[in-house]
């Protein structure tokens, strides 16, 4: 075993406590809270630090971590290399994997998914089945959501929404107050902007601005 738990201290959850050295973690290590040991595997390096929570059916294994203020729970798994941290909050069967990162003020939830290097942070949503993967990175109060892709190298920043079935990959960007929605592709060296909105079976691989549709 590589931990064990305090006495309960908070609202029903338990401290982990290292019992041996692994990672950055030396024996003797309080770490941050789970509900029980089916929150956080007894092998590999992954961790729970800080004042990070992770409870009900949430679990973490491999080389993840949880730490800071973040909050795991409901049916996620985090695992791989992944990180959560901040004030991030992944729940409802969300799975954040590979050396994905969420941080800052980021959700995952709604059966999402976060993987290989992406980054979600500030106070992005990945929501509702969305996939958030490659080196794509979703952030400031960008929503993405409704069975949506983004991917490759793809950034969606801003107040941007893209939802219901888009895709957003190669370089493209999707910022600013954009929205791309209904089975919408917009790829390559793509910038969809400011009020621009893109919708149904559109393929963009252009530049789309100044409250344009297409």
């Amino acid at each position: 075993m590589k931990y064990k738990l305090s006495a309960v201290e908070d609202n029903g959850l338990h401290r982990v406590i290292a019992l041996i050295d692994f990672s950055d973690v030396d024996a003797g290590d309080t770490g941050g809270y789970v509900e029980s040991e089916k929150n956080l595997s007894q092998e590999g390096t992954c961790w729970v630090y800080n004042n990070a929570r992770v409870f009900e059916d949430a679990w973490v294994s491999g080389n993840a971590n949880v730490s800071g203020n973040a909050w795991v729970s409901g049916n996620t798994h985090v695992y791989g290399g992944a990180r959560v941290s901040g004030n991030a909050c992944i729940c409802d069967n969300a799975w954040v994997f590979g050396n994905a990162h969420v941080f800052g003020n980021a959700q995952v939830n709604e059966n999402a998914h976060v993987f290989g290097n992406a980054r979600v942070y500030r106070n992005a949503r990945v929501c509702n089945n969305a996939k958030v993967y490659d080196n794509a990175r979703v952030f400031g109060n960008a929503w993405v959501s409704g069975n949506t892709h983004v991917y490759e190298n793809a950034l969606v920043y801003g107040d941007a929404r893209v939802c219901d079935n888009a895709w957003v990959s190669g370089n493209a960007l999707v910022y600013g107050d954009a929205q791309v929605n209904e089975n919408a592709h917009v790829f390559g060296d793509a910038q969809v902007s400011e009020n621009a909105r893109v919708s149904g079976t559109a393929l963009v691989y252009g530049t789309i601005r100044d409250g344009e549709s297409v």
